[in-house]
């Protein structure tokens, strides 16, 4: 256990320690391949989640539960507006679907989405990421499109195509963290996989109003045909432009290939056919990872499926208002998500062990998410407050980009797929439940129902963060075969 502990605690230096690594230079961000593919892999995300958050704002408009005017339903706050919408908006079919069918439809996504997130991660460490993530992501694209026609056909076969959807986008996240295991020297993963990873939440801010004014000057069925070209457009992208490792990418500068393997040379990259499975699932730190992940997750995906909901039956804020509202949490959740990536990276490299900033930023992106939430649930109808305390939860969340979220990469890199899956599998739970749950408990739409998913969500985060800070690590463990490389060199942190 020492001399793993000697050798890879925490990997507090750029790791240019070896004979021949000490010449190796850090190679620049600009244009490089490896900022490439952070910021391709944010136009995936992008995909990803427009295409998983489009269906809330529709929804509101999918529902015959409209007034007279055909503006807005009834709400429990004073509307704020009562917009003329045009004719052409009525020509999409509309459903008599109860609020548990809603949570069913909501949350059938999940269902499909947690049976790749383990297939996913071994699949990507023994044939490569590429192509997996790729067509995974195209899939959910298809599904997408045949959303209109699933949905006139009856609310089961709409589940059906969204469990596709699912599987579909299940390899994703498993997929990209077993490629950065190849791609992002220890010092930038912070800030490569954040950049990659707020492609989420910028698929969030920007489909969400965007989908508002598309059900508003359009039609709901437009929602899904729009995303779905932008989708097509990223896999050609992708195919044309991406490789699994920096030896096969075809366009990378010699000095970059070198830094790169060079920094993550005491890393192997194994097949996929010695994975020690029992140590992996007898691991406490990644346990941890699990619950954090879990717990996180369980008020992310509550404010992700039903925040339109709330904005409409609660707040009282039309179609077109409501995808913008919906939309502010998650610009300040982009914001501190990178800039954390910054910081994580900086003061892991100079000041501290790399597992006090991941219990560090994990303990700021669950207790002040939690906070906000319960105190957004006694605004009452000050709508103000209202977004404003939303907007603050969802935004600090952000911080646990560089927190547990890629915590696997620290302590198994070259599991890190399989790590994700496992830890993603889990936190896919509260997407499958939570709405369904939430749905549930608000029949009637009051604002003490709600309370009490606030309560809930921010209870369960809570909980998660004690446990991740109690048993979370950030040294390789002991259990991940490594290629013995020489001590750090004297006078560098141990």
């Amino acid at each position: 256990m020492d001399r793993y502990a000697s050798e890879t605690d925490d990997q507090e230096r750029p790791l240019l320690l070896s004979r021949q690594d000490d010449k190796v230079e850090r190679a620049p961000a600009c244009c490089s391949s490896r900022y490439g593919l952070s910021l391709l892999s944010c136009y995936g995300f992008f995909v990803a989640y427009a295409l998983r958050v489009n269906l809330s704002v529709a929804m509101v408009d999918m529902l015959n539960n409209t007034d007279a005017s055909g503006n807005t339903s009834t709400s429990v706050c004073p509307a704020h507006s009562s917009p003329a919408r045009p004719k052409h908006n009525h020509t999409a079919s509309v459903y008599n679907w109860d609020s548990e069918t809603q949570g069913w439809i909501l949350g059938s996504f999940f269902y499909g989405y947690i049976l790749t997130q383990i297939p996913g991660g071994y699949l990507a460490l023994k044939y490569g990421a590429k192509w997996l993530l790729g067509l995974g992501i195209l899939g959910t694209v298809v599904f997408t499109l045949l959303t209109p026609v699933a949905a006139d056909m009856g609310a089961g076969y709409l589940i059906v195509v969204r469990v596709l959807e699912g599987i579909g986008e299940g390899v994703t996240f498993p997929a990209m963290h077993a490629m950065w295991a190849s791609w992002a020297p220890p010092m930038e993963r912070s800030r490569l996989l954040t950049i990659a990873y707020t492609g989420a939440q910028l698929g969030t801010v920007v489909a969400l109003p965007l989908s508002g004014q598309i059900c508003f000057y359009l039609d709901w069925t437009w929602v899904f045909y729009i995303f779905g070209i932008v989708g097509i457009v990223w896999f050609i992208l992708w195919a044309l432009l991406v490789s699994n490792t920096p030896s096969t990418h075809p366009r990378i500068s010699e000095q970059e290939r070198l830094y790169i393997t060079s920094t993550l040379n005491k890393e192997m990259s194994p097949t996929g056919d010695h994975i020690p499975w029992g140590s992996i699932l007898k691991s406490m730190p990644l346990w941890a990872i699990v619950v954090a992940h879990f717990s996180y997750n369980w008020t992310f995906y509550t404010l992700l499926t039903l925040l339109p909901t709330y904005m409409n039956d609660v707040l009282g804020f039309s179609i077109k208002e409501n995808g913008a509202l919906s939309a502010l949490p998650y610009i300040g959740c982009v914001l501190l998500a990178v800039l954390g990536g910054q910081l994580a990276d900086y003061l892991r490299e100079n000041f501290y062990r790399t597992v006090v900033v991941r219990k560090a930023f994990s303990l700021i992106g669950m207790i002040g998410p939690a906070v906000f939430i319960v105190a957004a649930g006694y605004t009452g109808c000050n709508y103000i407050l209202a977004v404003a305390f939303l907007t603050i939860s969802s935004s600090l969340g952000g911080f646990v980009a560089s927190g547990f979220n890629i915590n696997h990469l620290d302590i198994a890199p070259p599991y890190a797929g399989i790590l994700l899956g496992i830890t993603n599998s889990f936190a896919t739970i509260p997407g499958m439940v939570g709405p369904v749950i939430a749905r549930a408990l608000t029949k009637h739409n009051t604002i003490e129902e709600w309370q009490s998913v606030f309560y809930i969500s921010a209870g369960i985060n809570l909980f998660g963060a004690a446990f991740y800070t109690v048993f979370g690590r950030g040294e390789i463990q002991p259990w991940v075969s490594t290629i013995p490389i020489p001590k750090a060199a004297e006078g560098d942190k141990a």
